[in-house]
């Protein structure tokens, strides 16, 4: 039976049953060393008796390894190894110093990852390879280790172990950078084999198992790090600008802060349902209230919605709050923390795409108006004050499916991305698109100059939004008619309305100060700056079970 059908078979299993089975499998095999089987026995025997749950049979050959090692009094995950040298560091040090041959009179001890073994007879050849890919060739060989250490390495180490070894630095005969071992030790033995190392993965073997590519692709490690750097600029920037990081409730007992549709869950103490957050935003504004004038937070947000490349159900998101500022003072805030993030992380406001093309995050950003911009794509005027029925004449023209529960501002909105977001090359410039409906913006504060209008902005990027931002509503008694109008929609039917969350209102009764409001994606920004999918971006993306 294959190693596929073998998997599909026990995944059929409860989770329990699977796992006391492979523990059963173990065990015997733990058994089948003690009376002295051979390892290819020993593996041919667990496939039989195991059969359909059994481990790969590799991973059975590897098992029986370390159950040897430890009857022989080795451990083979010890809890300190006396290294003194990392391999990067020894390379930068010897790398081209020595000529063909030559020794440096100083010794190393290293450990890493092996990805390659060769053996030559009395000479074997590990490439050991620390977590950024940087990689040392040790020598192990008879003459310095002895017959029995030589021996047990080659029945014992397999690529992908964890090995520890001590040496002299010395450049090989053809010109290797290596350490001759004096002494080598297994650091931890790896059950499973790796994929073929420098071979492209699957996108099944990426999202199911991103801890096995991180391992054997620089491409995977890359985008790691690029996420773990712009996390880190994002912060320092704020800090910067004397912003404080905030952490807000992801239990809530309202969802709101955005239309969304919620995960809902069941908290057994109190005995009442819950809500994963879907944005931080009102805990936010409660701080404003506080007295936090500058605020941020970098967090997950959970959405009960659809999947595809640039959406998914868990993800991080960065909101900021500043006093006194408005939709204007944030938009310069964004540019500002995106032109940093692509500096900081790439050396230029000009990025590198996946597919090899550039993409330039520098310049003057432009603005579009929503209205505006509509009426041009219609060649007729559209405004905060024409007609539901108008609009929903023009989506049926269109061909476009309304909503059940639907109103002014769904419909432009809807007619508005029907012109701008279908073609990414439409908005593939960094594009602030301003002043959207009252109606689906309930958070926001009404411009001063144009009724029905609020002041806010979403920031489109490769074609996709990346952020938006709001002059923020600071009127509890406005406030409260909006969220009640929400509630009303939501009572009929619309999953994604706001709830009317009391204590917010009462906390802003005690005065929020006028604020600008920012949210971003952050796996979005990473999208705009690799040219990846979210699902690249995520290290651990949801995924259904097989």
């Amino acid at each position: 039976m294959s190693e596929e059908n073998r998997e599909n078979t026990a995944s059929q299993l409860l989770p329990l049953d699977k796992a006391e089975k492979l523990m059963e499998e173990e065990e015997a095999v733990d058994r089948w060393v003690k009376e002295g089987e051979g390892v290819e026995e020993i593996s041919a025997r667990g496939l039989k008796d195991f059969g359909q749950v059994s481990f790969p049979e590799q991973t059975l050959v590897r098992i029986a390894k370390r159950d040897q090692m430890l009857d022989e009094g080795i451990n083979p995950y010890p809890v300190e190894l006396p290294i003194t040298s990392s391999i990067k560091g020894i390379r930068e040090k010897w790398a081209g110093k020595m000529e063909k041959g030559g020794k440096s009179g100083q010794n190393a001890a290293v450990a890493g990852r092996a990805v390659f073994i060769r053996n030559a007879g009395g000479l074997c050849f590990v490439e050991l390879q620390d977590g950024e890919f940087n990689s040392l060739q040790i020598m192990i060989s008879k003459k310095e280790v002895g017959a029995q250490s030589l021996s047990s390495f080659k029945q014992m180490a397999d690529i992908g172990d964890f090995l520890f070894a001590e040496g002299e630095i010395v450049n090989s005969n053809t010109g290797e950078l290596s350490i001759m071992a004096k002494n080598w030790k297994m650091a931890s033995k790896a059950l499973r084999p790796l994929p073929v190392m420098h071979k492209e993965l699957t996108d099944e073997q990426r999202t199911r198992k991103p801890y096995v590519a991180l391992i054997v692709s620089k491409e995977e490690k890359r985008t790691f790090e690029v996420r773990s750097k712009t996390l880190s600029s994002l912060r320092s920037r704020f800090a910067q600008r004397g912003y404080m990081e905030a952490e807000t409730p992801l239990l809530q007992t309202i969802h709101g802060g955005a239309s969304a549709k919620p995960f809902v869950t069941h908290m057994n103490a109190l005995d009442m349902d819950l809500y994963l957050r879907i944005a931080p935003e009102l805990f936010l504004k409660r701080l404003l209230v506080g007295g936090v004038e500058k605020v941020f937070e970098i967090n997950r947000n959970f959405r009960n919605e659809g999947i595809d490349a640039t959406h998914a159900p868990e993800f991080t998101a960065l909101e900021a709050y500043q006093a006194f500022g408005t939709y204007k003072s944030m938009a310069e805030l964004t540019e500002y923390l995106i032109k940093s993030a692509a500096k900081d992380v790439f050396g230029s406001e000009t990025v590198t795409l996946k597919d090899g093309s550039e993409y330039s995050f520098a310049g003057e950003w432009k603005w579009m108006d929503l209205y505006s911009s509509l009426s041009e794509k219609l060649g007729e005027e559209i405004t905060p004050q024409t007609p539901v029925e108008k609009l929903s004449k023009i989506c049926d023209q269109l061909g476009l499916e309304k909503e059940a529960v639907t109103n002014h501002g769904k419909l432009v909105e809807q007619i508005w991305e029907n012109f701008y977001t279908q073609d990414p090359s439409t908005l593939w410039e960094p594009t602030f698109v301003a002043n959207f409906p009252t109606d689906t913006s309930p958070l926001t504060k009404s411009s001063p100059s144009r009724p029905g209008v609020t002041e806010k902005w979403d920031l489109y990027v490769r074609g996709f939004e990346l952020a938006t931002a709001y002059s923020e509503l600071n009127d509890p008694v406005v406030q409260r008619k909006r969220l009640v109008e929400q509630a009303r929609q939501a009572s009929m039917g619309d999953e994604e309305s706001m709830l009317v969350d009391e204590d917010f209102l009462e906390a802003m009764s005690y005065g929020m100060p006028p604020a600008g409001g920012m949210g971003m994606g952050i796996d979005r920004l990473l999208i705009a700056m690799t040219g990846l999918t979210i699902r690249d971006t995520i290290t651990f993306p949801l995924v259904k079970p097989l």
